[in-house]
């Protein structure tokens, strides 16, 4: 018969971020430890607040499932020695197997002979092994931050304050660092008491009547509810940022959606900066009106029930009212600040003790974005913009709301670089240089803005390359994967007709006059496979197949525009209604660069073909060769794929009609020269032997 089986750990407050990673990694533990003991169950719920991580376990099996199985071992050459005694590794298959050598027995298997043995163990009942295996399995998880309490070794993200452990009705046996496992849970901080829970069960209904509403999708159900309620009863639009729901979601147990106003006074000061004020410092959501506009309200949520709920909403009042006061009052400091005094103040910021300070940054920003719109042939006023907006793009780093809330640099730039008369291109684009700030941000809409945008991020990483500081692993303190996305980002949205190598060149120059200290074949070669992989992920963020991946990015991706069409013409021309059709011509195409890696020598000879067929190859290539390489230089990869199409039959008739490998050099050096100048051309549209069928 089977029963249910409950853990929950009970905790002090858990950071909000912490809480789900926790409850999912209890539940993923947990279900591997079952089935690794052998232990048969049904569904799995986990749970979760701020001061519990728990899994309720269906239809737990009461006895180990039994064992009887054929295990294969090591070869019999490598289990016996020449007398025919038991190697070590046959020794050691049979102590981690449980069984006697003497038990083994040979099988053959594709030709060789292998020892075998019969496992077999009687599974025992599930509540002999609970107690170890949830000790172990609580133990061992891990958290981005751990603390530890007492004179316990044990590393845990808060303090262990309580353990229910049931398998049905029975207590299950365990201790951690001298916490009991019971039956009985805590409820609310304030409003709920202790509970006793005789059946895994009533867990969650037990803990709802001490109000904590354990069930994850529940609690983030009564928010949206109450949100959506406030919304249609006030007719407002609420801003319901995901990544602020998660985590009020799990600062709260019994959650009580409520709402508060402020002083109308404050809208004066620019609406992210309020928004800003709510959200980061205070996890309260704006309201909106049908128009976006921002209106002298803000809804939170109480962990707690609606009890004084007005004495609740004067509290969280008083609070943002000393919030946006500060805010006001930096808005109105910062703007006495005159821009060319706050870049003056860069120059006392260091940005890396090697790279120098921030002024130095911005010089050099300055310095690559004019070579960039020199480069890529901008007119006079966008270049003027460009100009300007590197000269002056982190000007408000100094300023004091940037100093109070981080994430407003550029946005509060771009508002008092408007406000100190520059020009409204070159206000819009000192926000813009910063984007895109994440992952499906939108990159910058003007051409000032991308080239600044352009310039920083490829000032931040080639300084970083010239100083030995690489991303490894998950280690990327200065996000320089992000910023070499943005720049991909950037050249594909705006189509810019800028390689690779050219913006690390321009980079390298900049650097070179000062910061430069390692080899700048080596940076390139570096920064170059660097951005190979952000080339890749954006190609299957596209949906783009592996194997289509690899042979267009095999071709290069200096030039990031023609890797996109490479790929697009491949994934149409692999997957389309003349698929097989095409794989008959990438057959051919392969055979040609199988053969052409032989070549010492690109020169062909055409007197010492031998057969009619080597004639009739080398002028079907040549009468296309230029309309390939056009196609190629303009991005027009599947044109470019038809034309080789049209060789199928010159190529075929040619591995029909002669032996590459012929017996007199001369002939044979000819036709691998042969092979090897058309290979070098395929190559330059795909490697198509990477294509899987």
């Amino acid at each position: 018969m089977a029963k249910d089986l409950l853990l929950e750990v009970g905790l002090e407050e858990v950071p909000a971020r912490f809480v789900r990673g926790a409850m999912n990694q209890l539940k993923e533990k947990t279900v591997k430890w079952l089935e690794s003991a052998r232990i048969g169950h049904g569904e799995v719920e986990a749970y979760g607040t701020p001061r519990r991580i728990a899994v309720l376990i269906h239809d737990v099996e009461e006895k180990q499932a039994d064992v009887n199985e054929e295990v294969k071992g090591p070869s019999r050459k490598i289990a016996q020695d020449a007398e025919g005694n038991w190697s070590k590794a046959a020794l050691g298959f049979a102590r981690s197997q449980g069984v006697e050598p003497h038990s083994f027995y040979f099988k053959e298997l594709g030709g060789v002979e292998y020892i075998y043995a019969n496992k077999s163990s009687i599974g025992t009942v599930t509540s002999d092994v609970l107690p170890e295996g949830l000790s172990s399995l609580i133990t061992s998880m891990s958290f981005p931050k751990n603390m530890r309490w007492g004179s316990h070794e044990l590393r845990f993200v808060r303090p262990i304050r309580w353990l229910v452990a049931l398998f049905g009705e029975d207590i299950i046996p365990l201790e951690i660092t001298g916490v009991q496992g019971g039956n009985v849970t805590r409820g609310h901080r304030f409003l709920g008491g202790e509970a006793v829970i005789a059946q895994p069960s009533q867990y969650v209904e037990q803990l709802r009547a001490q109000h904590v509403i354990v069930n994850v999708t529940e609690r983030e159900g009564m928010i949206m509810e109450g949100i959506h309620a406030l919304a249609a009863e006030q007719g407002w639009q609420i801003a319901v940022k995901e990544d602020l729901l998660e985590e009020v979601l799990f600062l709260v147990e019994y959650p009580s959606v409520l709402f508060g106003k402020f002083d109308p006074s404050f809208l004066n000061i620019p609406q992210e900066v309020l928004v800003t004020s709510m959200r980061e410092h205070q996890r309260y959501f704006p309201v909106l009106d049908d128009g976006g506009k921002l209106l002298p309200f803000f809804v939170t949520v109480r962990n707690g029930n609606r009890d004084a709920i007005e004495a609740v909403a004067k509290g969280n009042e008083k609070v943002l009212r000393a919030r946006l006061s500060d805010a006001k009052f930096f808005y109105a400091e910062d703007q006495k600040l005159a821009i060319d005094d706050a870049l003056a103040k860069l120059e006392n910021i260091v940005y890396h003790e090697e790279l120098g300070t921030v002024a130095d940054k911005v010089r050099r920003i300055h310095a690559i974005a004019v070579k960039l719109a020199d480069t890529l042939g901008a007119d006079a006023q966008v270049s003027e913009d460009t100009a300007r907006t590197a000269l002056i793009c982190k000007f408000d780093l100094v300023t004091q709301m940037v100093y109070e809330f981080p994430e407003l640099q550029g946005i509060m730039g771009e508002d008092y670089a408007r406000k100190a008369g520059e020009r409204e291109e070159v206000a819009q684009a000192i926000n813009e240089h910063y984007q895109p700030r994440f992952a499906g941000d939108r990159a910058p809409a003007s051409w000032a803005g991308a080239l600044v945008s352009l310039a920083d991020k490829i000032d931040t990483i080639a300084g970083c390359f010239s100083i030995g500081i690489i991303p490894t692993g998950s280690q990327d303190p200065y996000a320089l994967r992000r910023q070499a996305a943005g720049i991909v980002q950037i050249i594909l949205a705006h189509e810019l007709p800028l390689s690779l190598d050219v913006l690390f060149g321009l980079a390298i120059e900049v650097h070179a006059a000062k910061t430069l200290k390692r080899d700048v074949d080596d940076i390139r070669k570096e920064l170059y496979e660097f951005f190979g992989l952000r080339v890749k992920n954006v190609l299957t963020e596209q949906g783009i197949r592996y194997d289509v991946i690899d042979a267009a990015m095999a071709s290069g991706y200096n030039d990031l525009g023609r890797t996109i069409d490479r790929a697009a013409a491949l994934t149409a021309a692999a997957a389309g209604e003349r698929r097989d059709e095409f794989k008959a011509v990438v057959d051919a195409l392969t055979r040609i660069c199988n053969l052409a890696s032989k070549a010492t020598s690109k020169e062909v000879k055409p007197e010492l073909f031998a057969d009619h067929t080597e004639k009739e190859l080398y002028e079907a290539w040549l009468s296309v060769r230029d309309e390939i390489a056009a196609a190629i230089q303009s991005a027009q990869t599947a044109r470019a794929i038809a034309k080789l199409a049209g060789l199928k039959d010159a190529i075929n008739h040619y591995f029909d009609g002669v032996m590459v490998m012929a017996e007199d050099e001369a002939v044979r050096n000819n036709r691998l020269a042969t092979l090897a100048v058309i290979a070098e051309q395929i190559n330059d549209v795909a490697d198509f032997s990477k294509l899987v069928w």
